[in-house]
């Protein structure tokens, strides 16, 4: 049975970092893709970044891109979010989810299984 937990949310003030984590189960990690999504209130979810199997790819969205890193270590079943320079429209809550393939992807439907989330809050 496939589990995604995710990690490392909490309130922050603007600028601060966050590293959010997802450890996985039930399959084999290193041979899926995985990626990051977020639902602020009221909004749709939406894609925020993806990483492929072997890392040699990653996708962003343009509004975290040279702010937020996404990595994986396949020895500890993890993926990463690191979130630099946080600003208030971060605010959201983030999930992980596994991706039916090796490839990263921008789009939900390429991704069969989530995680619960985990809440971060930008707010001074």
């Amino acid at each position: 049975q496939v589990h995604l937990v995710e990690s490392g949310g909490g309130l922050v003030q603007p600028g601060s970092s966050l590293r959010l984590s997802c450890t996985a189960s039930g399959f084999s990690f290193g041979s899926y893709a995985m990626g990051w999504f977020r639902q602020a209130p009221g909004k749709e979810r939406e894609f925020v970044a993806s990483i492929s199997a072997n890392t040699l790819l990653a996708y962003y969205t343009d509004s975290v891109k040279g702010r937020f890193t996404i990595s994986r270590d396949d020895a500890k079943n993890t993926v990463y979010l690191q979130m630099n320079n946080l600003k208030p429209q971060d605010t959201a809550a983030y999930s992980c989810a596994r991706a039916r393939s090796i490839y990263p992807s921008r789009a939900e439907s390429n991704y069969n299984y989530w995680g619960q989330g985990t809440q971060v809050t930008v707010s001074s």
